[in-house]
C-alpha cells in the first residue's frame, strides 16, 4: 500500500471518488480540507481521509471523513491511512488529533491506531476520540474503552454491529497495530 498526502488545509485539494465504492464521496470535493489517500499496487485509490484544523485550536487537527472502498473494508487500510496522517500531522507540529466516529467498527479501528475515547459526543451522536489517548486516573483505559462501546449498544444497530459489540463485552482495548511508529 502506498500513502499520498495530497495537501493540507487550507490548500484544499479536491478528490473525486466513486460514490458507489466510497461512503462520503461527495465530501472529498470540498476545498476547505486537506486530503490523503491509500493506493493499491496498481495505483488505484482504495481509501481516503479528509481533515482540517480545529476552528478554535490551531494545534488540533480533525480527521473529518475516512472512507475505504467497499470491497476492501476489513483489511486494515483505513487504520493504516489514519496512522500515516497522524504521523505526518505530528511531524508538521500538530499536538493533537481528533475524530468523531459513528459506528463501532470505526471506533475499534481508531483505537488500534492510538486514539482513545474522550467521553464526549457530538450533537449528532458521534463519539469523539483523540490522539494522544486521553489519560485520566479516575477512568482506566479498559473502562474508557468499554464506555464508548456502551454508547453504541444503546442504538439501533445492524446484526453485524450487535455481534461485534457482543464479542467485545468486558474486553480490554485492542492492542496497537504493529506498524505503530
Amino acid at each position: 500500500m502506498e500513502y499520498d498526502l495530497l495537501g493540507w488545509p487550507p490548500d484544499g485539494p479536491t478528490l473525486r471518488l466513486d460514490y458507489e465504492r466510497f461512503s462520503y464521496a461527495g465530501k472529498f470535493v470540498m476545498t476547505n480540507t486537506g486530503k490523503a489517500v491509500a493506493r493499491s499496487a496498481d495505483d488505484e485509490i482504495v481509501a481516503a481521509v479528509a481533515f482540517n484544523e480545529d476552528r478554535t485550536d490551531a494545534d488540533t487537527l480533525w480527521l473529518r471523513y475516512v472512507t475505504v472502498d467497499r470491497d476492501r473494508r476489513g483489511e486494515g487500510i483505513g487504520p493504516s491511512l489514519c496512522r500515516e496522517v497522524r504521523n505526518r500531522a505530528l511531524e508538521r507540529g500538530y499536538e493533537r488529533l481528533r475524530i468523531a466516529v459513528n459506528n463501532p467498527f470505526a471506533y475499534e479501528a481508531l483505537y488500534r491506531t492510538g486514539f482513545g475515547y474522550t467521553g464526549e459526543t457530538t450533537g449528532i451522536a458521534e463519539l469523539i476520540l483523540k490522539h494522544p489517548t486521553p489519560t485520566d486516573g479516575d477512568w482506566p483505559d479498559d473502562e474508557r474503552y468499554q464506555a464508548g462501546l456502551e454508547e453504541f449498544r444503546d442504538r439501533d444497530l445492524s446484526d453485524e454491529e450487535e455481534a461485534f459489540l457482543d464479542s467485545r463485552r468486558d474486553s480490554e482495548p485492542p492492542a496497537l497495530e504493529s506498524r505503530e511508529e
